[in-house]
């Protein structure tokens, strides 16, 4: 459990602790199923402060859009076989909402 409220903060937390994801992976033996649950996690709270954010959801909608199409994907199913199944989606959402993030400063800084 993250040691703030996604709700209750700007995306700037929820957006670095997403992007110290890129220093971790699934090469390391044992890890994928940590690391694999973490991008999840971490995607689901920048959603979430996002939805929250003052700016508006609107502002957010190409991120919002991305991380709900992971989710419907995934179907309530975070098991690591399914998460496993859908790592490039996993991977590929996370790329998507940093490549997005890091053409609007504004948000995380």
């Amino acid at each position: 459990m993250p040691a703030y409220s996604p709700l209750s903060l700007s995306v700037t937390v929820p957006f670095a602790v997403l992007q110290a994801t890129y220093n971790d992976g699934c090469t390391t033996p044992g890890n994928c199923e940590y690391f694999l649950t973490r991008v999840l996690s971490n995607l689901d709270d920048l959603y979430k402060s996002m939805k929250a954010s003052p700016k508006g959801s609107g502002h957010f909608a190409g991120p919002l859009t991305w991380i709900r199409a992971m989710q419907d994907t995934l179907r309530g199913d975070f098991s690591f076989p399914n998460l496993k199944r859908h790592q490039k989606l996993l991977l590929g959402t996370r790329d998507k909402v940093n490549t997005w993030m890091q053409s609007h400063p504004a948000d995380y800084r």
